[in-house]
């Protein structure tokens, strides 16, 4: 747990503990959001053939409501300042750099 608090620069166990939850939760969250955006793009494991289409799509889905959610479940638990620059570290380095430059 030091390790982690100091490769994320925390001060207290209490900050450890509620940013590992924080990403627990959201998982469930973002896949809880995705199952209504997949049945409105007309997407379910009974029409869409092959089944591994449906779960690459319903992914692809999953992937950009977990990077909205993330920052809000964050600031429900008072991590809305860890979980921004986790975001903005992320965005750049998957291509999004001229939105997010270097703080």
């Amino acid at each position: 747990m030091e390790k982690l608090k100091e490769r994320w620069g925390l001060t207290s166990n209490w900050q450890l503990v509620a940013i590992l939850v924080v990403f627990s939760i959201n998982g469930s969250f973002a896949t809880w959001v995705a199952k209504p955006v997949t049945a409105f793009f007309g997407l379910s494991p009974e029409t869409t053939e092959p089944y591994i289409l449906y779960l690459v799509c319903r992914i692809l889905l999953i992937f950009p409501i977990y990077q909205l959610t993330l920052p809000l479940v964050g600031w429900v638990f008072g991590q809305f300042k860890f979980f921004w620059a986790f975001e903005k570290k992320m965005l750049r380095r998957i291509g999004f750099k001229k939105f997010f430059p270097e703080d």
